[in-house]
């Protein structure tokens, strides 16, 4: 890839299309990746571990896939929500591309693939999932989650799949220190090397509650 990054908006790199076989939401498919992009020649571990290790999402409503690369999440949350309108979102154009062509291909015509500043200011997300671009820094990586955590409903959870040995627990606890008011941040799961970060955020209190003394 030379100089190119998976996080690089426009990869110089030769695409080099290629053909994968991966099960998605239970059904084996055919998607198409690219030079340039993350993990384009498997389906990655984290993200395995991200999907075998969160619960099905919402039936409706807006879904985002954060750092989505060539789609796995925002394929298998469209197959598993279909009436849910599914936010897959990457600074990667070439990545974008291929969400798109890969939605195409399997019919799956609720998926937006956008830029983060292509998505409306006013959308909240029912849940998020994420593989958060780790190599991009601690700085950019906070403020990643810094701009897009805020935008989860109330009573609705991040998902968030970190390796261990890249600094997973000390993610969460910035998370826990970060998001300590409105929020509960939880290890769920830890597998092959990954964790699973879930943030939820909760509801807001009624506007008529009393206070306790």
């Amino acid at each position: 890839m030379g100089s190119d990054h998976y996080f690089t908006s426009s990869p110089a790199s030769p695409e080099n299309l290629r053909t994968l076989h991966v099960t998605l939401g239970g059904r084996a498919l055919e998607v198409t990746t690219a030079g340039g992009v993350f993990s384009p020649d498997r389906l990655d571990t984290g993200t395995q571990v991200l999907l075998s290790n969160t619960p099905p999402p919402p039936a409706g409503g807006q879904l985002l896939d954060l750092g989505c690369g060539w789609g796995p999440v925002a394929i298998s949350l469209a197959l598993d929500a279909p009436h849910s309108t599914v936010w897959a979102v990457d600074v990667n154009e070439r990545a974008l591309d291929l969400v798109r062509r890969n939605a195409a291909s399997l019919g799956l015509h609720n998926i937006n693939a956008v830029t983060p500043d292509d998505v409306p200011d006013d959308i909240t997300f029912r849940t998020i999932r994420s593989n958060p671009p780790i190599r991009v820094g601690k700085h950019e990586l906070h403020g990643l989650l810094e701009r897009w955590i805020p935008r989860l409903d109330e009573r609705s959870d991040g998902w968030f799949v970190v390796q261990r040995n890249l600094g997973s627990d000390s993610l969460q606890r910035w998370l826990a220190s970060s998001f300590d008011h409105g929020y509960g941040v939880f290890r769920s799961a830890t597998a092959k090397g990954y964790r699973v970060l879930k943030v939820r955020r909760h509801g807001t209190p009624p506007t008529d509650a009393i206070p306790l003394p």
